[in-house]
């Protein structure tokens, strides 16, 4: 099933394709202007995007043009006009496919059905995902596989998630805002829900929050993954052990 955003301002409308969607196993989200729908792109992954034309704060012809400068998901335009050169210029614009209202709710599946087809068609084109490395981890984005020292990591779907998006950043401190929308592709939650799978992760890494290898936190700040004795990659533990911090022990390894 796919990951739907709904751009639609009328609430009729809108109501109803959120409750076919829904009852077909979709996964929906809904907004009723062109900017609501950008920051939505922006912040989740979706599958597809129905984009209404006549939105009340910017053309939806616009919002295409906008959408295409951030994302490549499918496209289908749900519009009321029936201009053969306006529909020619939206395809070439970058829309997928296009609908003509008032449109059945068969059709919509059935259209959405051959976007996602085509979709899932070019996404097996792509050249493999490349082996990430960081010191003696090895992640396969592709296989979904993680390996430490040659030994293979028994990863749960979002741990495998969590370590590849920061391996993919190595060195780099993530904001906690930021892992809850392209790991957990929410825009708010609760901090708690990071902190139990960095706590997770850091035991099949062998490491601690006393003691990091890999996971290094930064109190108010974010999350960091690089390997073992780079400089400042020690002491940093949940709660930002640092040059104010207590560090049990000395100097931590």
């Amino acid at each position: 099933m796919a990951s739907v955003l709904v751009v639609e301002d009328d609430q009729f409308v809108r109501s109803a394709l959120i409750r076919h969607l829904t009852e077909a196993s979709h996964t929906v989200r809904s907004v009723g202007t062109a900017l609501e729908a950008l920051r939505e792109v922006a912040h989740f992954r979706f599958d597809v995007v129905i984009l209404d034309l006549g939105l009340p704060d910017l053309d939806g012809s616009e919002a295409l043009k906008m959408l295409r400068g951030i994302t490549d998901v499918p496209v289908i335009i749900a519009t009321a006009r029936d201009d053969e050169t306006e529909i020619v210029r939206l395809l070439n614009d970058g829309a997928d496919d296009y609908l003509i209202k008032p449109f059945s709710v068969e059709h919509l599946s059935a259209r959405m059905a051959a976007v996602l087809r085509r979709s899932r068609v070019a996404a097996g084109e792509a050249p493999p995902s490349r082996v990430i490395q960081v010191g003696g981890l090895s992640i396969d984005p592709l296989r979904r596989q993680a390996e430490l020292d040659g030994n293979a990591l028994d990863l749960t779907r979002r741990e495998f998630d969590l370590l590849a998006f920061l391996a993919g950043r190595p060195g780099v401190v993530v904001p906690r805002k930021e892992l809850l929308a392209e790991v957990w592709q929410q825009s708010y939650g609760d901090d708690q829900t990071i902190d139990v799978h960095l706590s997770w992760l850091r035991r099949k890494l062998g490491e601690t929050a006393a003691r990091p290898r890999y996971l290094h936190t930064l109190r108010g700040v974010g999350v960091k993954l690089e390997p073992p004795g780079q400089p400042g990659s020690h002491g940093h533990g949940p709660h930002g052990h640092g040059p104010t911090g207590h560090r049990p022990n000395g100097h931590q390894p």
